[in-house]
Order: C-alpha cells, then sequence, then structure tokens
C-alpha cells in the first residue's frame, strides 16, 4: 500500500533523513521508533506531503507520487489516500467550531452529499471513535485529551484513507487513555482495512498495534523487522538500549537519600 525508497531530506546542509526505505501492505501496521531527532516525524511529514523529499521516491497503491506543486483536485486525492494524526488535537482543531462540523468538513472536501447523508455519515464516523451525540455537538475545550484525540481521528478517517499516519498521537494522553486510544486504533485497522504508520518514541506501546517495527537514529534506519525480531532479539546496540529503558514490572524509581539538616 506504501512504500518509500532511499528517501532523503536536507535542511540547509543539515540531513535530517538520510537514505529511508520500508513498506507497509495493505492492511498492516508499521511503527517507526526513535529519540528526539531521529527523523521520525520528518520520515511522517515525507510521506504526508508536508514536507518535499530531497531525494528518493514515495508510491502509494503502486503510484509514485512525484514532489512539486498539484492541483487541488489532486491534492485531495492524495488525501484520500494518507491522512495524519498529530500530537495535539486542541491546536488542530478551530476551539470556535463545533466538533461535528470539522468532521462535516473534512467529509465535504472529499465527498459531495446531501444534507440527511452528511449528517448520516458524521454519525457513523463519531460511532466509529466511540464518541456520542453530545459529545459531536460540544466544542473542542469541553472535550478531554483523550476525546479530542478521536475527534481528530473521525476527521482523518472522514477522507476514507489507505494509510493513516500518527505521529505521537497517544505521547500527550494519560497512561490508561493511552491504551484505550490504541484499542480504537486497532478496531479501526480491523474494520476498515486502512494500514497504520505508527511514530513514536515509546517501543511499549508499539506492542499492541504493530506488526513490524522501524528503528530510527541521526536520520538512518538502524533496525527493520517483525516485532517479534526486533523487539526480542534486537541486533543493533541503540536498539537494546531502548527496550531496557522501557520499565519492567515491579519496576519502582530510586529515591535519593535526604540528608538531615545538622
Amino acid at each position: 500500500m506504501l512504500e518509500a525508497r532511499n528517501l532523503r531530506k536536507v535542511f540547509g546542509g543539515f540531513v535530517a533523513v538520510d537514505d529511508v526505505s520500508f513498506t507497509l501492505p495493505e492492511r498492516g501496521s508499521l511503527a517507526v521508533v526513535g529519540e528526539s531527532g531521529s527523523g521520525k516525524t520528518t520520515t511522517a511529514r515525507l510521506i504526508a506531503g508536508l514536507d518535499t523529499p530531497s531525494g528518493g521516491r514515495i508510491l502509494v497503491a503502486g503510484e509514485e507520487r512525484r514532489p512539486g506543486r498539484v492541483r487541488s483536485a489532486e491534492r485531495r486525492a492524495r488525501g484520500r489516500g494518507i491522512q495524519m494524526v498529530f500530537q495535539d488535537p486542541y491546536s488542530s482543531l478551530d476551539r470556535r467550531q463545533r466538533v461535528c462540523d470539522a468532521v462535516a468538513e473534512a467529509v465535504l472536501l472529499h465527498r459531495r452529499l446531501p444534507a440527511d447523508a452528511l449528517r448520516a455519515r458524521v454519525a457513523e464516523l463519531f460511532d466509529m471513535v466511540g464518541l456520542d451525540e453530545r459529545q459531536a455537538r460540544s466544542l473542542p475545550k469541553a472535550l478531554s485529551g483523550g476525546q479530542r484525540q478521536r475527534v481528530a481521528i473521525a476527521r482523518a478517517l472522514a477522507a476514507e484513507p489507505r494509510v493513516l499516519i500518527l505521529d505521537e498521537a497517544i505521547a500527550a494522553l494519560d497512561v490508561s487513555i493511552q491504551a484505550q486510544v490504541l484499542g480504537l486504533l486497532a478496531d479501526i485497522r480491523a474494520s476498515t482495512g486502512t494500514a497504520l504508520l505508527f511514530i513514536t518514541h515509546d517501543l511499549g506501546a508499539v506492542r499492541h498495534i504493530s506488526e513490524e517495527v522501524m528503528v530510527m537514529r541521526a536520520g538512518r534506519v538502524v533496525e527493520y523487522g517483525s516485532l517479534t525480531d526486533v523487539l526480542e532479539r534486537p541486533r543493533d546496540p541503540y536498539t537494546r538500549r531502548l527496550i531496557d529503558s522501557i520499565p519492567k514490572p515491579g519496576w519502582k524509581p530510586r529515591r535519593r537519600a535526604v540528608r538531615e539538616a545538622a
């Protein structure tokens, strides 16, 4: 469904992404993991068309996406192929607009529907992400962080994308809410067939959503393979360090001894 070949991105002499290649099959799920500055978000932006590659090729369903300016019709067509969900849903929503209207706008951008069909489609999308009619008619400030992220996912799904990119989409959420959103994404993938490209620094989260893992460091791929191979039989020392940093069951933080005042 998605293929990146030798992607490269240079910003003013700084190489942010260097020779990155991967494939994402239909209905597949790939996690791109790495610390801050590893190039994973830049890679996601290249795939989504938000940045232009300095080199390499991107193919969606076998069709190459060539860089450069495109007409609005082609831009909408590309949006139907790939959509992106960002870390902070509040900043990506209009604070003065009801969230149902934000989702309706996204539907109408890609499909012309009469009023009754539009309302039904918006209701279907909110039901798909586990939000009710009252929540759908709310302003963003009336919703929790997890609910706002569900709205962002519903809006992305309005385009019926073949690939959904999630850029640190659970990083700002509480742990319990993270688990709920991961479960939601797994359900969406199963019901719609949408492939997931999951960008994260959290190796612990990828166990719940991904079949393959690509580890990036300093703009390059240092490890790429199945979830089992990468997490249980890592070859690169950097991957092993990332895995060792995951808190283990029963782990408790060390507390420094406090000196009593003399």
